[in-house]
């Protein structure tokens, strides 16, 4: 697991170096804000398109050889990037089809590595090493934004992309060496009660009769998921879009520069890392918590949208990234450990699907929004939207009645004789 750990934060940085310089790229290259907005949305289609075929994948192949190909075929498409950004060969039709070439890889890059990761330790340990993955993300996107700028200043753009894609292949290197954790200790022994690391794997031919469509309708079934999605989607289209929303604020209103959003974008990074530690200690973290704090990151925007000032901005912007943070955290945890074993590539697959979705759809809206009636006015409803839809599902969950379940009992008919009943 640490070995894994240092290999994310590689690639994550990689990562976070080529996605700081790849819109400058573009622009670059075209000169069009809106051929910027085509690359990103090109990269992001094939989640929505193909999730759900790349977390049938996942549960399909072996999860070792999977990631490994998949971090391989990343860092081929990064290095040939790089190699045509060197020579002068890049132009917009050749960079849209590696965006697209890109996307559809992470379909099942995402979902492939997520799950490896939970393979490193015990079932106890699984919601700490999702916790550990979050603040190795974090960690990685505020090295890799600040080798960004270097790389680019001494070597040029494509160090970026060269990085990026060392950084892939290096993990891809590691994976071979990973070891799967073995059953826990009690179970082993057999004490205790059976925990899921000890639990028998489904049947192959189990596994393999489910397709992507039922990944869906398994997704669908289950509350606790389909209450997860709706708690996303609603943030993304009126909150947490913070990276569009902050910067027209301090730009606009608060009368700021880049220096004053690049203040702010560290905030929030030190806010995701904060949040990650504390995400890391969650055991059993819950859909009622990922609301709370969902309705804490609302309300804590209605506050950002009334600030008259840089520095009171600053102080709002560290809670609301830790909250952010640790229900990401919270919300990862629960979706890749309700679904059984066998169904975990699927419904994430689903969720790629469902959060691509609310990705492209979101920047729009609020783009609007902010055009139409400013952006106070946009953060402050928004936030209140937020709050006012996490306050009426809890309430109308609490009113929801309770049907009455039925275990079976014996009832005497005569002697020596019983029946089957029920009672509630």
């Amino acid at each position: 697991m640490r070995w894994w750990a240092v290999a994310n934060f590689v690639s994550n940085a990689g990562t976070w170096m080529q996605l700081t310089v790849q819109n400058l790229l573009v622009l670059q290259i075209t000169g069009s804000a809106a051929a910027t907005g085509l690359s990103v949305s090109l990269q992001m289609a094939p989640g929505l398109l193909l999730g759900l075929v790349g977390g049938a994948a996942v549960d399909r192949w072996p999860r070792k050889l999977t990631a490994a190909v998949a971090q391989a075929l990343l860092g081929a498409v990064a290095l040939v990037t790089a190699v045509l950004v060197a020579l002068g060969g890049l132009n917009l039709p050749v960079l849209l089809a590696l965006a697209a070439v890109t996307g559809l890889i992470a379909t099942v890059d995402g979902p492939a590595c997520a799950l490896l990761g939970n393979d490193l330790v015990r079932a106890p340990d699984v919601p700490s090493a999702i916790g550990v993955g979050s603040l190795v993300h974090s960690a990685g996107r505020l090295a890799g934004a600040a080798l960004a700028g270097i790389a680019v200043g001494f070597l040029g753009t494509a160090a970026a992309y060269a990085a990026n894609g060392l950084s892939f292949l290096f993990v891809a290197c590691v994976i071979p060496f990973l070891k799967a954790a073995g059953p826990a200790p009690e179970a082993a022994h057999g004490g205790g009660a059976p925990t899921e690391a000890a639990a028998p794997a489904p049947e192959p031919a189990a596994a393999q009769s489910m397709s992507a469509r039922e990944g869906l309708a398994f997704f669908m079934r289950r509350p606790r998921l389909v209450a997860l999605a709706a708690l996303n989607g609603v943030s993304a289209l009126f909150g947490r879009n913070y990276s569009l929303t902050l910067v027209v604020l301090v730009t606009g209103p608060l009368a700021g520069d880049a220096a004053s959003f690049s203040k702010v974008s560290t905030v929030l990074a030190i806010g995701g890392i904060v949040g990650a530690v504390l995400g890391a200690r969650l055991r059993r973290p819950s859909v009622r918590l990922v609301a709370a704090l969902t309705l804490a990151g609302a309300l804590l925007q209605v506050l950002a949208g009334l600030v008259p000032s840089l520095v009171l901005l600053l102080v709002l912007v560290l809670p609301m990234a830790v909250a952010e943070s640790v229900g990401d955290t919270a919300q990862s945890t629960v979706l890749q450990t309700d679904p059984p074993a066998h169904m975990r590539g699927r419904v994430l697959g689903a969720w790629s699907s469902i959060r691509t979705g609310w990705g492209l759809t979101a920047p729009p809206l609020l783009g609007l929004a902010m055009e139409l009636a400013g952006v106070r006015v946009t953060l402050v409803a928004g936030g209140l939207v937020v709050a006012a839809f996490v306050v009426t599902g809890h309430l109308l969950r609490g009113r929801r009645p309770r049907v009455a379940q039925l275990v079976p009992v014996r009832e005497a008919t005569g002697p020596g004789r019983a029946r089957l009943g029920t009672a509630a």
